[in-house]
């Protein structure tokens, strides 16, 4: 089952300002970005002009993250030689962070996908949340972060992550 042709849940409203509940502290977060080596991106696209294409761009050049990108319609096309993926489960590894730029209804197909996929965790972007997905994914004992940008964390965190990486 593809999560890009899927019927979409039920629209859910528009998303709020970050809030502290829609991702751990700090400490924690630091930890989840050190420890992590390999991220799918589900919605990644080709096209320069979206967010999704310069937050790739931007990990592949700041991060040690090996990246996947996940996006059917983007098959034969890539990132700085980076692959698209149609599907999560046909990523051949298990991956550690399953980043997700995808409306909040998708979501918790995802974040089921990603269990599925023994991912370590759920990782929606800026203006996305969904309290389903999040439940899938603490169900399965993955880390879950909603609401907040991945490479603004990251950047904002950046001495940290590499000083708990050493």
């Amino acid at each position: 089952m593809d999560i890009f042709s899927l019927d979409p849940q039920p629209a859910a409203e528009a998303c709020p300002a970050p809030a502290v509940q829609d991702a751990p502290g700090d400490d924690a977060m630091v930890e989840i970005l050190a420890q992590t080596r390999r991220v799918a991106i589900v919605g990644a696209s080709p096209n320069p002009a979206r967010t999704s294409y310069q937050v790739a761009v931007w990990l592949m050049e700041h991060t040690p993250y090996e990246l996947f990108l996940v996006n059917p319609a983007a098959e034969g096309e890539e990132i700085r030689g980076h692959g698209f993926f149609p599907t999560l489960a046909e990523v051949p590894v298990k991956v550690d962070q399953v980043v997700v730029f995808r409306r909040a209804e998708y979501t918790p197909t995802i974040a089921q996908h990603a269990a599925d996929a023994g991912a370590g965790g759920v990782w929606l972007q800026l203006g996305i949340a969904n309290a389903h997905a999040m439940r899938i994914a603490a169900e399965h004992d993955m880390t879950a972060v909603q609401n907040r940008c991945i490479k603004i964390e990251y950047r904002r965190l950046a001495d940290r992550i590499e000083a708990a990486r050493d």
